[in-house]
This record gives C-alpha cells, sequence and structure tokens, in this order.
C-alpha cells in the first residue's frame, strides 16, 4: 500500500470508531493535514449524523464548507466529544510531534477541549524517542532570533521555516537534532520562552487513542499510561 493508501485506510476507520458515538447535536473538532484530509472527506459522508465541526485551521475549515460541514467558532462550543487529527511523530504514551503543517497551535487549542482525542497516522509515524521530526515552535515575529538562541541553550538547531506565516500572523521555527526523552518537561521548557505562542510537542496533553494504519490493517493503540 502506497502512503497516501495508508492515510486513507486510517482516516476510514477513524470515522468508523466515532460513527457509533455520534449524535445529532455533536461538534467534532478536526485537525490539519493529509491525513486529516482523508478523514474530511470520510466524515462528509455522515455530515447528517451530527451538527457540525470546529476546524484547527483554515484550511480545514474551507474543506469541510466545501463538503457542506457546518464549522463553529470554537468560543461558541461548551463541549466536544472528540477531536481527531495526524501526527508527525508519536511514541508509547501517545506524546506526539505536530506542527508539519504550521497549524499547531490551533490544533492544540481544540484538542484541550475535546474529551477524546484520536490521532490517525501510517506506521511510519511511531517511534521510540521523539525528535527524529524536527519539531516546530510558533513564533512572535519579533521574537525570532531570541526564541533560536534559547532553543539553542536546550540543545536544539532552530531553523527558520522560509515563506510561512500561521493563521495566527506567525512564523515556524523548526528545531532539529532534539531527542526528546522527557516530553512533558521539554513541552514546558519551550513553552516558557518570552515570544513563544506554543511548540509542536503534545504531551501534556496527549493523544486517548493512536489509531495507525498499516499494511496488515488499522492498528488501534492505547497510551500505556492510560
Amino acid at each position: 500500500m502506497t502512503q497516501d493508501e495508508l492515510k486513507k485506510a486510517v482516516a476510514d476507520a477513524a470515522v468508523q470508531y466515532i460513527l457509533p458515538r455520534l449524535e445529532e447535536d455533536m461538534i467534532v473538532g478536526v485537525g490539519t493535514g493529509s491525513t486529516a484530509n482523508f478523514f474530511i472527506d470520510a466524515l462528509a459522508v455522515h455530515k447528517t449524523k451530527f451538527d457540525g465541526c470546529v476546524a484547527s485551521s483554515e484550511e480545514t475549515a474551507r474543506r469541510l464548507k466545501e463538503h457542506g460541514i457546518e464549522v463553529y467558532d470554537l468560543n461558541t462550543i461548551s463541549e466536544m466529544e472528540f477531536y481527531i487529527d495526524g501526527a508527525d511523530e508519536s511514541n508509547e504514551h501517545l506524546h506526539l510531534i505536530k506542527g508539519g503543517g504550521a497549524a499547531l497551535t490551533r490544533e492544540k487549542i481544540v484538542a484541550a477541549v475535546a474529551k477524546e482525542f484520536v490521532c490517525i497516522a501510517d506506521e511510519s509515524k511511531k517511534v521510540d524517542v521523539l525528535g527524529n521530526f524536527p519539531l516546530p515552535v510558533e513564533v512572535i515575529p519579533m521574537a525570532r532570533s531570541h526564541v533560536a538562541r534559547e532553543l539553542v541553550k536546550l540543545g536544539g538547531d532552530p531553523a527558520y521555516r522560509e515563506g510561512v506565516v500561521t493563521d495566527n500572523g506567525n512564523i515556524i521555527l523548526d528545531v532539529w537534532n532534539m531527542s526528546i526523552v522527557d516530553p512533558i518537561t521539554t513541552e514546558a521548557k519551550i513553552n516558557q520562552i518570552a515570544g513563544v505562542v506554543t511548540n509542536g510537542l503534545f504531551a501534556d496533553r496527549p493523544a486517548n487513542v493512536l489509531m495507525l494504519g498499516t499494511k496488515d490493517g488499522v492498528k488501534t493503540v492505547k497510551a500505556k499510561n492510560q
């Protein structure tokens, strides 16, 4: 199977995973990226079974609306049962690296509201130690150099993602060469740097369920500490 076929398979499986629990008044949180796009396309077939979605990016909102799915502002939502999104890496505790698509801040906010975070990915994203994929950090533009110097002190090698502006009007630093053995502590330390909006470690609020597309079918993993 190609990587796109694996992504489509796991996206379809995620729809089947939440479908029995969908209700007409429910709002579903939806992430950003290629795997999330497959999920949106599969979810649209069942759009009469729920009320609408909260999108983690302008691109996701556009795709949902193209399918005729109502998109809600998160500020109007008091609770959300599910958030479904992809990841760039996941460890055995379902701590994630996200932000390859530069939507990490909104993704982290939507995930914080959801009762259950279902991460969907192909099997290449499962790793023993996070950090081979560069860790994205969203930064206020005027703080770029300061934040980069502080990230070097933490052992990283930050690189400015040229030509990328987030939906929030900020820039992205991608931090290379970090072996992240303590994701919760690392997430907190980076977020404490003045000028950082947030970073792409989803460790303080990890996924609840990881669904992996593999050549042998979709495998569902729950964190060892859950």
